[in-house]
């Protein structure tokens, strides 16, 4: 859009984040069999030809460059792409420390040090080591405007899906390449490919592996439910850039543009359009930014060859399983290599986990085989909210209650729970309808699904396992620790919602206008939740706790809020029972 607003990048080469290698056109490196980056780091089990800043040319005239890591036994073999604007091999800051607690359970002998990985914003990438020794190279790119690649650095859109194409164009016909490309990567990594596939077919592209992505920035991250990001996120993503000119300021144009309009349609990942392409995709429960965006591309997508693999820990400590590399790499083998490993056939469409939670007596259930998600015999059960018992029964109360909560407030909120007589499964996208007012003109309304034990004690789902230290000593950030999934909703937002086929039916708003609600006036709202997947045991239950504010835990360190920031002023109220009938839909397993 023409008024798109763009900040100027640091330089690579002063980038606190960064340890630039500096710009090294064509220079050829031999990574001998037994190198090792850094002391600790994983040893390179085969001879490894490193191909530093190749420029790759775009329609454009714009050149990008990319590190090519590939084997040196003359073999022709398939290539990865790792598309992100993070730094390529070399050029990110490897600090574990930094990426979470204990380094998110993932030992440095899984890592080589070569991987794109950006601490800030944490977008791992494959491992050149070990995927060479596989029998693939790794083609890892700066995307435009990032390092030292041309342009202005962009979110997604057209512009990114253009350059990929000219990109798997490029790596395809590289003589060491034997016609096969793949795209493999988390995060920024995970999203390009989707809106890639969303857009082009390539004929050289076999395969694609987006491991957790989003598909609206719009809807599930700048303004999610209408409501504008506090955590600080979209700047903490420009503080990890770094390039010789100039960033699309994401954080600037939700400020320039809170509504869903046309700024934000052209960024919009329509993933029904993905047609053909294999997919291998996968999904959690625990990340604050990618759990709906990775069910609902499964769910859209298209194309008959998708599979899924819900896993039970954090998405980036998935990422470097020795098991989870294995499997991807039959994926990849069986498009790219025309291997016939039975990949098509033997491997479940869904695989699917639901958890336990930590200190619950309920065992995780980890990587079920299923046909589809949610599955076949999901049903949705409503519990109704009562205000008087602050509890959620089966049958509407005949009685009119309420219960407030301060909306500005950090601390406050209104919880109502409910204990399962036997053991129990959830799995899919629960919903609420809540009867609510505000003494302003308008509220942010947070609610969130929290699983309580026997005795009343809200749980927490501890993200990899071993764990080093137990729950109550674990950092309180959502990288280690799930509190439970929530939904968000702006209530003058409430005017978008789509209209709903059955009652039943998931909200969808299409947040493109909003209409202050009148102090005091009792209105309606459906609040749409992401995804869950958690089993109790008989006496266990959940809480859904209503409040004003964001109540996951921080992404990380870096994203605490210490005080609200938010429109929210003055007292929200819940109403239930007789012609308020608020309730909770959720998902259950039979």
């Amino acid at each position: 859009m023409s008024d798109t607003i763009y900040t100027p990048l640091v330089h690579p080469d002063t980038h606190p984040a960064f340890h630039s290698k500096g710009f090294h056109p064509d220079t050829i490196q031999l990574l001998p069999k037994g190198h090792v980056k850094q002391p600790g780091f994983q040893a390179f089990p085969v001879d490894v030809i490193w191909e530093q800043d190749r420029a790759i040319p775009m329609r454009d005239g714009i050149k990008i460059y990319a590190d090519v890591f590939r084997p040196s036994d003359g073999e022709k073999v398939p290539a990865i792409i790792p598309w992100s604007p993070y730094g390529k091999a070399g050029m990110s800051t490897l600090n574990y420390d930094i990426m979470g607690p204990w380094r998110i359970g993932i030992p440095y002998q899984c890592l080589s040090g070569y991987e794109t990985f950006e601490v800030v914003i944490f977008c791992p990438g494959p491992n050149p080591a070990e995927w060479c020794s596989r029998g693939y190279a790794v083609v890892d790119v700066d995307a435009r405007g990032s390092g030292y690649s041309e342009g202005n650095l962009v979110f997604w859109g057209e512009q990114e899906a253009t350059d990929m194409y000219d990109s798997i164009s490029w790596a395809a016909s590289q003589p060491w390449c034997n016609g096969s490309v793949v795209l493999m990567g988390n995060s920024w990594l995970a999203i390009s490919q989707i809106n890639f596939a969303s857009r082009f077919t390539h004929p050289n592209l076999k395969a694609i592996a987006p491991w957790e992505a989003l598909t609206d920035p719009y809807s599930h991250q700048v303004c999610r439910g209408g409501v504008q990001d506090s955590s600080g996120f979209c700047d903490m993503i420009m503080s990890g850039f770094a390039g010789c000119r100039k960033a699309e300021n994401i954080a600037a144009m939700a400020k320039m543009h809170p509504l869903l309009d046309d700024y934000w349609k052209g960024k919009l990942i329509r993933v029904e359009d993905i047609r053909d392409i294999p997919m291998y995709l996968t999904a959690s429960y625990s990340t604050g930014l990618h759990c709906e965006g990775s069910f609902y591309t499964f769910e859209h997508a298209s194309t008959s060859r998708k599979w899924l693999r819900v896993h039970a820990s954090q998405e980036w400590h998935d990422l470097y399983r020795p098991e989870a590399t294995d499997d991807l790499q039959r994926f990849f083998d069986f498009y790219a290599k025309n291997i016939p490993n039975g990949w098509e056939t033997d491997t479940p469409r869904v695989r699917l986990s639901l958890l336990g939670y930590d200190g619950s007596p309920a065992k995780t259930v980890v990587e079920r085989p299923e046909e589809t998600w949610p599955p076949a015999r999901q049903h949705l059960r409503r519990y109704y909210l009562d205000a008087a018992g602050k509890s959620l029964v089966e049958t509407k109360p005949a009685c009119p209650a309420s219960i407030s909560h301060e909306g500005h407030s950090l601390t406050e909120s209104s919880d109502f729970t409910l204990f399962f007589t036997k053991p129990t499964e959830l799995c899919g996208r629960p919903f609420a309808k809540l009867f609510l007012s505000t003494t302003s003109t308008d509220m942010d309304v947070v609610i969130q699904i929290r699983k309580l034990s026997s005795t009343d004690t809200p749980l927490t789902s501890l993200n990899w396992s071993p764990m080093p230290k137990p729950a109550p000593e674990v950092p309180d950030v959502n990288v280690a620790k799930h509190l439970g999934q929530q939904g968000m909703l702006r209530a003058s937002h409430g005017m978008s919602l789509r209209p709903r086929s059955h009652e039943n039916e998931l909200p969808v708003y299409d947040h493109d206008r909003a209409e202050p609600v009148k102090p005091g006036e009792v209105i309606p709202l459906l609040i749409p939740i992401w995804p869950v997947g958690m089993v109790f045991e008989a006496g266990e239950g959940v809480m859904l706790r209503v409040s004003g504010h964001d109540m996951a835990l921080p992404e990380v360190e870096g994203m605490r809020v210490d005080e609200a920031v938010d429109e929210n002023e003055g007292v929200h109220t819940v109403y239930t029972g007789g012609e308020r009938g608020s309730y909770l839909v959720l998902p259950v397993i039979e």
